[in-house]
């Protein structure tokens, strides 16, 4: 993606959510949604203009599910 990008996801059932962004050396850099949200599908954007060239994670957290998936960012 360049320089933004959304991340769509969906939620079987109500649930507190965290969607967080990592650099590859596992550091956290931002936290694009942290709250509450009803069952349903979502999309989350993320602007990386001031983030360099490189990859990245982000990691969906529920009540009882995590998944992480890496992206590219290319200027």
């Amino acid at each position: 993606f360049n320089p933004s990008t959304d991340i769509e996801f969906e939620i079987p059932k109500s649930s507190y959510i965290k969607m967080t962004i990592y650099d590859i050396s596992g550091k956290e850099i931002e936290v694009l949604y942290n709250g509450y949200l009803n069952q349903g599908k979502y999309s989350v954007g993320w602007n990386a203009v001031k983030y360099s060239s490189g990859i990245y994670f982000y990691k969906l957290e529920t009540d009882n599910y995590s998944q992480s998936k890496k992206m590219v960012l290319a200027k």
